[in-house]
């Protein structure tokens, strides 16, 4: 698609990120202010642009040196399916090249796409988690 601008940045208005959640129905976009600072603490942020709105966002979480994780990967779905989640993927992948690994937690229905980027599924591995609903 013409005109999407991809950025290295951890900077957001809180309403960009609220609408790009929202979008794709995620409940963080609930929590805006939330999301600003978690984009700004972490590893790195990709986005891609439509203009000047924001349409994905992939985020990582990373230890420095050896393990990065992938904890967003979000995508407009009037943008789904026109390549902004594999460039996104791919700056993640360039810029961990080094690491030993990248890892991430899939849903059934995204498998196909993250494998389609390079993932692999780990055998005998189940992703756990606690999820806190903020107050």
């Amino acid at each position: 698609m013409d005109n999407i601008a991809y950025k290295d940045t951890k900077i957001f208005e809180q309403k960009e990120l609220q609408e790009l959640f929202l979008s794709v129905e995620w409940s963080s976009g609930y929590y805006p202010q939330k999301l600003v600072v978690a984009m700004r603490n972490s590893g790195s942020v990709f986005t891609a642009w439509h203009n000047e709105k924001l349409i994905g966002l992939i985020n990582v979480l990373d230890d420095g040196m050896m393990t990065a994780y992938v904890h967003y990967l979000l995508v407009n779905p009037e943008y789904q399916g026109k390549g902004v989640g594999k460039e996104l993927i791919r700056m993640v992948k360039e810029r961990y090249e080094d690491y030993l690994r990248i890892m991430l937690n899939a849903y059934n229905k995204e498998i196909d796409f993250y494998q389609h980027c390079g993932f692999k599924a780990g055998e005998n591995m189940t992703p756990m988690f606690i999820t806190s609903l903020w107050t």
